[in-house]
């Protein structure tokens, strides 16, 4: 497997190297783990910048003058640069740091609630997990805008024909993932972008799934929001990005209110910070957003097309094994999908086959993985979730699909 951006091998094992968790031990098996969909694990090289922010110059950003402060000021807004190069925002203060991506899609909910009334409707797709449903609702609820459902196919994929349907409402907002996290569905967003704003509608897609394997390109792509989080990308839990266009920054009013997010204080009037300290009130995770910026950096490192190939054999040759199985059923597309396969095996529940799996060293999702209306869509009550990243190997996966056998035959 060879890194398309270069001549160097793409050597799984060394890559493993990086990880210090991937050598430990579960219940005296070393440790496979095959949960990276809800969230990956984080090399040594991100693990040495949080202990260098903290050993050497942690500190409050921002309008300090003492060298600590510049320091982490310098570091964290040169993060905030790495992801707009990442993701090929025109301006770097399109990049909101957040909490991830729940927090981002709700500051955008919030924003919307000044525009949005009874007579406006806004689209969501079926495929969505619950963080970017509940907001909208919440936004419907309190601005009587009405809440559209773009439905899914037995195949795990969006009705297109009915989402243009849809599109004949003129919409003011379009939500859909790049990526199903339940499914592994590819959504076809630059067409659905593109109908988007012939509609006259704004589009938020959320990437959270989707930023781990490919490297998409906001302007490219002409998404008026893309979000996502930190700890998908190899990076640390509790930080985010929200990108959105400059122009739809200066319509959105500030989500919360505090220190930094201000310009001039009075208690008659208070006025707004520039972007992007607008919609990052009080103090941020610094050492997150620096860190964030380092896992970034480390994927780039090792080449997004080299992942998703690398990926895509592991994720081929999972199915194949999983398949062979008797009474298993894989859900979803069997092809445009990234490496997630949900499944269920006849007459086994999966909580009992992740409890049994999980004796054997090997960590997988049980469950409805936030996606209770795609379960309800298939009529099961949850799904084993197996999800692979670029330090996974086929001998793992041997190991699983044997595990998953045993559970199997214990279970029937």
């Amino acid at each position: 497997m060879k890194d398309l951006n270069s001549n160097t091998p793409f050597d799984v094992e060394k890559v493993r190297k990086d990880f210090p968790i991937l050598s430990r031990t579960v219940n005296g098996k070393p440790l496979i783990y095959l949960d990276n969909a809800a969230t990956s694990q984080t090399p040594q090289q991100v693990i040495d910048v949080i202990v260098d922010y903290y050993s050497n110059y942690n500190a409050n950003i921002h309008r300090g003058v003492h060298t600590l402060s510049q320091e982490a000021t310098d570091k964290y807004e040169e993060a905030r640069h790495t992801i707009q190069k990442h993701f090929n925002a025109a301006h770097a203060h399109e990049i909101i740091f957040t909490s991830g991506t729940t927090h981002s899609i709700n500051l955008v909910a919030n924003g919307f609630a000044s525009f949005l009334n009874e007579n406006d409707t806004v689209l969501v797709s079926a495929l969505e997990h619950h963080s970017n449903i509940v907001p909208w609702q919440m936004l419907c609820e309190k601005t009587k805008a009405t809440l559209k459902v773009i439905p899914m196919t037995s195949e795990g994929v969006l009705d297109m024909t009915a989402y243009e349907n849809l599109l004949l409402l003129n919409p003011k907002l379009v939500f859909v993932n790049h990526i199903s996290n339940a499914l592994g569905t590819i959504n076809p967003i630059e067409d659905m972008i593109q109908k988007a704003h012939l509609a006259g509608a704004a589009v938020l897609v959320d990437g959270a799934q989707a930023c781990p394997h490919i490297k998409p390109d906001v302007q490219a792509l002409d998404v008026d929001f893309y979000v996502t989080s930190g700890h998908k990308m190899c990076g640390p839990t509790g930080v985010g990005m929200l990108y959105a266009k400059e122009s739809w920054l200066h319509k959105l009013p500030p989500y919360q209110g505090g220190g930094e997010m201000i310009s001039d204080v009075t208690f008659e009037k208070t006025t707004y910070a520039g972007l992007p300290h607008k919609f990052e009130a009080g103090t941020p995770n610094i050492c997150g957003g620096i860190a964030f910026g380092a896992a970034i950096d480390y994927m780039n490192s090792i080449g997004f097309e080299a992942i998703a190939a690398y990926e895509h054999e592991l994720l081929e040759y999972a199915t194949k094994a999983l398949n062979a199985i008797e009474g298993m059923q894989i859900y979803g597309p069997k092809t445009n999908k990234t490496s997630v396969i949900s499944f269920n095996i006849e007459g086994v529940h999966a909580y009992d086959l992740g409890t049994i799996v999980d004796k054997l060293g090997i960590a997988i999702r049980t469950g409805q993985h936030c996606a209770q209306p795609i379960m309800d869509f298939f009529k099961v009550s949850g799904t084993a979730r197996a999800s692979f990243c670029f330090y996974n190997t086929k001998e793992e996966i041997d190991t699983f699909v044997e595990g998953v056998k045993k559970a199997t035959m214990m279970l029937r």
